[in-house]
């Protein structure tokens, strides 16, 4: 029997970011959850601040080369790989000169969040989905952390669904105390649109706010996963107003077999219609 396939669209991996609770459930997570009997893959944006030679990323030339438009501009997508050997893990890096060189993930220093994040956050949910498309690896589940990952739904359900790779697939998004202030830019709502994505796909992308956008996650996704203890209120609201299935937030301990039963449970479930 063929194992289930689980996709992790990370926003933060421990070592290669900063310790956090979001970094360390994206370093242990997919390792235990491959140890349990699932085939993996896992992703993350190649950001500046990954020394490369320290962590011994290299390129995949047969995966490289594409370019993705985004606000009428091309972007080489590069793909690097890494691997953690004490996990027996390896790790997908989407890379890009104008998006990912500077030495920091999302602000500078000052504090102040770079103006691009919003298509940084569109070209690392369009590069991996062009990446898994490549390596023909069709996911059963398609698990993502963060507001870097809150296009994938969208993306996967109304942009790609009829992909073979992600006709089957199911999307599970967790929710994290990762609010980001202000918005995105005004045109946002245009920069992300590709074919199959209509107007009424879009009611929560017009007015980019972090709300807005991990409501617009939601809305696409066929489950939720609460990873932080405490989360944005009007995310917690918005969510107890769908009849989605949710798993609770499970501690930092013993998480592992509630969330790979709660895969088993959303697999078995019946497509969501949006």
């Amino acid at each position: 029997m063929e194992k289930p396939k689980v996709l992790f669209v990370q926003q933060e991996i421990y070592p290669y970011t900063n310790e956090t609770p979001i970094s360390l459930l994206g370093r242990h997570l997919p390792q235990l959850i491959q140890e349990s009997g699932k085939d993996i893959r896992t992703f993350l944006p190649r950001y500046g601040c990954i020394n490369e030679r320290r962590n011994q990323l290299h390129e995949v030339i047969r995966l490289s080369g594409m370019n993705l438009i985004i606000n009428e501009n091309d972007h080489p997508l590069i793909i690097k790989v890494a691997s953690i050997q004490s996990a027996r893990m390896q790790v997908y890096f989407i890379d890009n000169e104008d998006y990912f060189q500077r030495k920091a993930m999302f602000a500078d220093k000052s504090g102040k969040y770079f103006k691009d994040n919003d298509e940084r956050s569109i070209f690392y949910c369009r590069g991996v989905i062009e990446t898994v498309k490549k390596l023909a690896w069709p996911p059963d589940i398609v698990h993502c952390h963060g507001w870097m990952s809150g296009l994938m739904p969208l993306y996967i359900k109304k942009a790609f669904k009829d992909n073979p790779v992600f006709t089957h697939s199911k999307i599970i998004y967790s929710l994290y105390d990762d609010d980001f202030p202000g918005s995105f830019s005004k045109n946002y709502s245009d920069k992300i649109k590709l074919p199959g994505i209509t107007k009424g796909d879009m009611k929560h992308f017009k007015n980019p706010t972090y709300t807005n956008i991990i409501k617009g996650a939601i809305d696409f996704s066929d489950a939720i996963i609460l990873c932080s203890p405490k989360i944005n209120p009007d995310i917690e609201k918005y969510i107890n107003t769908t009849d989605k299935p949710i798993l609770k937030y499970q501690g930092e301990e013993n998480y592992v077999q509630a969330y790979s039963d709660f895969y088993d449970e959303v697999m078995a479930e019946k497509p969501v219609l949006s």
